[in-house]
């Protein structure tokens, strides 16, 4: 065929030419030229009418073997069709979902093969796009060949080479490589220096192995040669998971000296891996650290555990001079080790399941070893902080129905509170935990709710049950029993009381608004209870009794909510509440033990609940008035602040809260606020002075104006990544004197500043101002630019619960883009 010219000219005439082009020479491929005159000439190209047929187009409109060119001229000659741009625009080519964009561009239609020279680029399918001064690719996208290189992968990370070979449809040879996860401009679009980069002589991208594998490499921070390795390897950054080392984890410690961390990831399958993560000291044996994760349809499966062979380390006094010395290794070398694992499992239906297994060892064994992330939140109930918990538990969920089943065992990890007054320790200077065997064995533990779908008398109708079985192995006074029920001989080798409970309630609500806008909402609550407990202490006489008891309440909750706008962007909300209730008086039984209710806060939502405990074994009666008032004040959508006061009072005193003194059972106090004719004030506020800051604020006050319980906490940013949380706790419920002051005041802080560019200071900290120390403090000195951090500092640890007494010393983390992270997680504080 001769050397035809195809200048720019309409649609149609175009059209006809193409058709021609594809009938005489193209019988395996379809050719389209278009020019961008206008929105009616970029069409789907004119195809051969028995390809139509046979072959589907794809989402851009091509079919598999057909090309669309966008360009102000092309020429044809033989099976070759070439096209040019001018010098402001580039040629645009689409042929198998792939687009190719170059200032000159030609496609062989017998070979299919395509080459494109001149700032040319290839942007694939899933969004990655390659530059390159040319590029040559042939049939199928399995071989290929392109000169100085530069791609940016689908999660950011950039790839450069001299030279790119595709050799087959799985493997890519570059040479002289450069790799970096980091951006390589600014926001204005100049050139930068990546913090982290691979530079290598050579690199081959195994699409198989789902690797890249790179020889002669050189690691460079900010451009700055670091390290060497002959070889090195790490995922294709396409993979989501893949086999290999993770970001290593060391620090110092003055017990176990310094320690390193190097995980190893193993993937089984898409569903399946295995992380092996052996930690070694310098002072102290290493501890292997093992984790398996599992995905199913309907569930997964983690278990995570450690052991070591060793002796033990702590803080003990083996000279009996009275003072402990700290990190002394003591006791015969034997098997130490850790289980936390947990299940989830969702099938189709209303049900789900799922269970956790925690158990240790060593009661210190995560202090010693600093095992992070112990104490999770993984099943249907949660064994609290230093509490691991083991559960099997089943729901059932409906739109109107709810039903759990549940039993679980705990241990305790705790320091026993009856060695308050000496620092938690034996004579030895050993720490001395909590007794396993008072904690309960909870099995079953049964919750259900049902609601009918259609109103009862004009309101809504809930129905409650609940029942749990409780027993102990070993005998627990106060606050479980009551203190009559205490025996003032030595309680040593006594059994625990066992309990059984089965409770029902109804509770029926009816919302209606006045004309004016008042909302009353009239309310029954009908509740009874059903006791059976065991093993009460031989001196009472008494060995099992067998308890029921009952409250019928009525009542009506009144609020009336004022608004009235300040501008067009503010507003005012002022809502006054109030609740009236009337009920039998409560029936507090001394032989019930109390399980679930010994910790109660008060704040805005529970101060107008019918039972205020969180549990069942103490419950409220007798005539009651609450009232509050909540303010709303908001300037826009972003800035807001709001304030909530409030109080109950009843008719009678309710004695049964009250708590004796643990060295002195004659003199008693109100932990709950509860116990009077009035109870605390309740305090809540939040405020949000603008998008960068915001705060919190609880408290509970006694009546005379003195802070029972108080929490605030502000969080602020500044700058593009500078921040800062301050958080202050106290808890002044418990009277000064005696063994048994659990009061506590603690002031947090978790801040980043920035000094010069990337590098800034980063502080952590916990001050206990009862007892005047600083608990647990953090200083490093960061760098961060959005893909590569590390922090060096300096740390201490003094909290109580350590076994081997004040830590300090070095600690590195890491965390680069791409590869992954040290783990370190900044909000664990304890």
């Amino acid at each position: 065929m001769t050397n035809r010219r195809l200048p720019r000219m309409g649609a149609l005439r175009l059209r006809l030419l193409t058709g021609a082009a594809l009938v005489m020479g193209a019988p395996l491929s379809q050719l389209a030229f278009v020019h961008a005159a206008s929105a009616q000439d970029i069409q789907t190209p004119v195809a051969a009418p028995v390809q139509a047929q046979t072959q589907a187009p794809g989402e851009d409109g091509l079919t598999p073997d057909a090309v669309f060119i966008d360009a102000q001229s092309a020429q044809r000659q033989g099976d070759v069709v070439s096209a040019q741009g001018p010098s402001d625009a580039r040629v645009i080519a689409r042929f198998q979902q792939h687009s190719l964009r170059a200032q000159e561009l030609s496609y062989d239609l017998q070979n299919r093969i395509a080459t494109a020279s001149g700032d040319a680029e290839l942007t694939a399918p899933d969004g990655s796009v390659v530059h390159a001064q040319r590029i040559e690719l042939g049939s199928d996208f399995k071989a290929g060949v392109a000169v100085d290189l530069a791609t940016r992968l689908s999660n950011g990370s950039s790839l450069m080479a001299a030279t790119a070979v595709r050799r087959s449809e799985t493997v890519s040879e570059l040479n002289n490589v450069i790799f970096t996860p980091c951006p390589i401009c600014t926001a204005e679009g100049a050139t930068r220096t990546p913090s982290v980069s691979i530079q290598a002589s050579k690199a081959v991208q195994n699409e198989e192995l789902r690797a890249i594998l790179y020889r002669d490499v050189v690691f460079r921070l900010g451009g700055v040669p670091i390290f060497y390795l002959p070889a090195f390897s790490h995922p294709d950054p396409s993979v989501d998971r893949a086999s290999g080392f993770l970001v290593p984890w060391g620090d110092y410690k003055s017990g176990r000296g310094v320690s390193l961390e190097l995980p190893y990831l193993h993937v089984i399958s898409p569903s399946e891996d295995i992380l092996v993560s052996p930690q070694f000291n310098t002072k102290v044996e290493p501890l292997m650290n093992l984790q398996w994760r599992r995905r199913f349809n309907d569930g997964m499966i983690v278990a995570r555990g450690g052991a070591t062979y060793g002796r033990n380390f702590g803080e003990v006094d083996l000279d009996g001079d009275g003072k402990a010395e700290s990190n002394v290794r003591f006791g015969d070398k034997t098997t130490r080790s850790y289980l936390l694992a947990h299940g989830k499992f969702d099938p189709d239906g209303p049900w789900r399941w799922g269970f956790t297994a925690e158990r240790t060892s060593d009661k210190s064994l995560f202090d010693r070893y600093d095992v992070r992330d112990t104490y999770q939140d993984n099943g249907l109930y949660y064994g609290d902080s230093r509490r691991l918990i083991s559960q099997i538990y089943a729901e059932r969920q409906t739109e109107r129905s709810y039903l759990s089943i549940a039993a679980f065992s705990m241990q305790s990890l705790r320091l026993d509170p009856a060695f308050a007054a000496t620092d938690f320790r034996t004579p030895e200077g050993y720490l001395v935990f909590e007794d396993d065997n008072t904690l309960p064995l909870v099995a079953p533990l049964v919750d259900a709710r049902w609601e009918p779908e259609n109103p009862v008398f004009g309101g809504r109708l809930r129905l409650r049950g609940s029942a749990v079985s409780l027993t102990r192995d070993a005998y627990v006074g106060f606050p479980t029993l009551a203190p009559s029920l205490i025996p003032v001989r030595p309680t040593d080798g006594l059994p625990g009381v066992d309990s059984r409970r089965v409770t029902g309630q109804a509770e029926w609500r009816r919302a209606m608004i006045s004309p004016i806008g008042v909302r009353w909402e009239p309310f029954v609550d009908l509740r009874a209870d059903f006791y059976a407990v065991a093993d009460l202490p031989p001196a009472l006489g008494v060995k099992d009794q067998t308890l029921t008891r009952g409250r019928a309440s009525a009542g009506v909750d009144v609020s009336y909510p004022l608004y009235r706008p300040l501008s067009a962007s503010s507003d005012l909300i002022l809502e006054p509440m109030a609740q009236l209730s009337i009920s039998n008086k409560a029936d507090l039984n001394r032989y019930i033990p109390n399980e679930d209710s010994q910790i109660i806060e008060l704040d805005h939502l529970s101060l107008f609940r019918m039972d205020r405990f969180p549990g069942y074994d103490l419950l409220e009666g007798g005539l009651r008035f609450t009232a509050g008032a909540r303010a709303t004040l908001r300037w826009d959508d972003v800035r807001s602040a709001s304030f909530f006061l409030g109080r109950s009072m009843r008719a009678d005193e309710q004695d049964e809260f009250l708590t004796p003194l643990p060295d002195d059972p004659s003199r008693l106090y109100d932990p709950t606020g509860l116990a009077g004719r009035t109870s605390d004030w309740v305090v809540n506020a939040t405020f949000n002075p603008s998008d960068r800051m915001r705060g919190w604020f609880h408290a509970t006050l006694d009546g005379k104006g003195e802070v029972r319980r108080a929490e605030a906490t502000v969080d602020g940013r500044w700058g593009r990544r500078n921040l800062a949380s301050l958080s202050y706790i106290v808890d002044r419920s418990n009277p000064l004197d005696g063994p048994g002051n659990r009061n506590y005041e603690l002031v947090q802080l978790a801040a980043n500043q920035f000094i010069h560019g990337n590098w800034g200071i980063a502080v952590t900290g916990i001050a206990d101002m009862e007892r005047d120390i600083i608990t647990r403090s953090e200083v490093g000195l960061l760098f961060d630019d959005d893909c590569f951090r590390i922090e060096l500092g300096w740390r201490r640890d003094n909290t109580r619960v350590r076994p081997t007494g004040p830590a300090e010393g070095v600690y590195i983390r890491l965390n680069l883009a791409t590869f992954g992270s040290s783990g370190y997680d900044r909000n664990e504080l304890r």
